[in-house]
């Protein structure tokens, strides 16, 4: 996902006649209860509001143009086959139909629930992510020699809930050491501990930039470009449990930038500009994610859901208030920009830095034009939820 920070853009408001955003991560090692104290918690979120709501309330939702939401739609069937308030919908959405018809099926079998926060505000935050495309090798060699690496098999992940319920949905992660008192479970090395000696690790691919590696980590997967003309995909394989910190907002705090400069563009920009600081700046970032090769001949790379997203149709939630797989309408601006993007949208993803009821982080698709997309988008939203009609909203 798309770091640092910038500013919010403003949704211009509908008129009053309108009729109108690593993967899935691998089993890890069943471990013995960690001997070291268990992390407090600090309380979630208040729960969302979902306030049901029409489809004329939908900024621009007759001017969507729907014509690709059934590749998206048929994607997230996929990853929705066991969920019995879906097998209807799924079963049924008219694929094969006109937009119109397509239209039609969605007012007719949905419900829209407008999603705000506890306090009623319905305001929130949409950032853009994309999936970079990298020259590579699948050797070492004098050009290639930044590592993308594989998960290490010492990273242990440890669910809190199987020890402790209360603490039922937090995971933490480590590594497994000899000590006077027996084995314990540590954190796992940070990010400068892993660069310090990355000969200690398996590396997937290789690739020419330290900082294209960074932001591919942030991104979560990318394709990797060979000599000899063919793609691989680099996907999540998994993180080393330390917390995610925007270098964007480091460089703000520091005078380094202003908050309004602050974009993927602008930070690679201040790291050519201060090549002898860049190692430091990039180590402030103690989180670090590991790699697994996935199919490269996919439109996408596969989200949290299991499946392949879908350019601009796809976005990564905050689970805890929207169930992934959820058809979410999106009222925003395009980055920097006053232009409205009122799109259907469907929740495949996930990502440690979305966190919130009104948040998402919105897939851009792959390559440059959508990276510059993704690395400007940090705008005010407002979201819903279509529900399939019959069925029960979750808890709010």
């Amino acid at each position: 996902m798309v770091v640092g920070c910038g500013t919010v853009q403003p949704i211009p408001q509908p008129a009053a006649t309108a009729s109108v955003g690593v993967t899935t991560t691998p089993p890890s090692p069943v471990v013995a209860p960690p001997t070291v104290p268990v992390p407090v918690v600090p309380p979630t979120d208040p729960k969302a509001r979902w306030t049901p709501a029409l489809f004329a309330d939908l900024p621009g939702w007759l001017a969507d143009d729907l014509r690709d939401v059934r590749t998206a739609f048929a994607e997230n069937c996929k990853g929705l086959r066991s969920k019995a308030e879906w097998i209807s919908a799924c079963s049924r959405f008219p694929f094969a139909g006109t937009v119109s018809e397509q239209r039609t099926f969605l007012e007719s079998e949905f419900v829209p629930y407008r999603l705000a926060r506890a306090d009623a505000e319905d305001r929130g935050l949409i950032t853009g992510y994309y999936e970079p495309l990298l020259k590579g090798s699948r050797t070492r060699t004098a050009r290639f020699n930044v590592p993308l690496l594989s998960r290490p098999e010492d990273l242990l992940g440890v669910d809190l809930g199987d020890l402790y319920p209360e603490l039922k949905g937090k995971r933490v992660r480590g590594r497994l050491i000899d000590s006077p008192q027996g084995k314990r479970v540590v954190p796992y090395y940070d990010r400068a501990q892993i660069d310090a000696d990355a000969s200690l690790f398996k590396p997937l691919v290789w690739v020419d930039d330290v900082v294209e590696a960074f932001f591919l980590q942030i991104q979560g997967s990318g394709l990797i470009e060979l000599a000899d003309g063919k793609r691989m995909r680099a996907g999540y394989a998994d993180q080393n449990g330390h917390p995610f910190r925007g270098i964007g907002r480091i460089l703000v705090d520091r005078g380094e930038m202003k908050l309004e400069e602050v974009s993927m563009q602008g930070i690679k920009g201040w790291i050519s500009r201060n090549p002898a600081k860049a190692t430091a700046l990039l180590n402030e970032n103690a989180s670090y994610v590991f790699f697994r090769e996935i199919d490269a001949t996919a439109a996408g790379p596969v989200g949290s859901l299991g499946v392949p997203l879908t350019a601009e149709r796809s976005v990564a939630v905050d689970t805890r208030y929207i169930p992934l797989g959820s058809i979410v309408y999106l009222a925003t601006t395009y980055p920097n920009a006053l232009a409205p993007l009122n799109r259907l949208m469907f929740a495949q993803d996930t990502g440690g830095a979305i966190r919130g009821v009104v948040r998402a982080d919105f897939y851009w698709g792959t390559g440059l034009k959508a990276g510059e997309q993704a690395g400007r988008m940090k705008q005010n939203a407002q979201m819903w939820v279509l529900w399939p009609k019959g069925t029960v909203p979750p808890p709010s």
